[in-house]
């Protein structure tokens, strides 16, 4: 049996074009109302924001067969782009406009295996630190029974 996936993303200049002029809340809340499409990485792969607050971001992922590793769960990757997304996103609701991030770094810990059985996942990220230069935050992905998959954190750049 022979599967396959189609799917279509935005152009992604609309995105950075309308992040230079805004706060970081009030971006991420026109993606969250749908006044902003959703950008080409949650259309690829299914990871999409589900709320966003003073220094907390939501997201989450229903596993599917495109998300596996060749030994049956999702890929440790995938997961990975869960948390980062929130992660980013957090740090980004306390950014003013004119300021952006970058990752410095990612770090994860797997708990547990998820695969379709797992149910939808979910992610909230929060930010711990916040400074003139970097900014750090804090997340879980739980699975639909409420199991902690990973935990991760981040360090981001702020670019001023």
């Amino acid at each position: 049996m022979s599967r396959e996936r189609t799917y279509a993303w935005e152009d992604p200049k609309v995105f950075a074009d309308a992040a230079a002029g805004l706060a970081g809340l009030d971006f991420l809340n026109l993606i969250g109302s749908g006044e902003l499409p959703v950008v080409p990485a949650g259309a690829t792969t299914n990871v999409l924001p589900v709320a966003v607050g003073d220094g907390w971001a939501e997201f989450e992922m229903q596993p599917e067969e495109w998300h596996y590793n060749p030994i049956g769960s999702v890929h440790g990757g995938m997961i990975a782009g869960l948390a980062d997304s929130a992660l980013g996103c957090a740090v980004h609701t306390k950014l003013p406009a004119g300021v952006g991030y970058t990752s410095l770094d990612l770090n994860i810990r797997f708990t547990r295996a998820a695969n379709l059985d797992s149910g939808l996942l979910r992610c909230r990220a929060e930010v711990v630190t916040i400074g003139r230069r970097t900014a750090t935050a804090e997340a879980r992905v739980l699975d639909g029974d409420g199991r902690v998959v990973a935990h991760a954190s981040t360090t981001c750049l702020l670019l001023r």
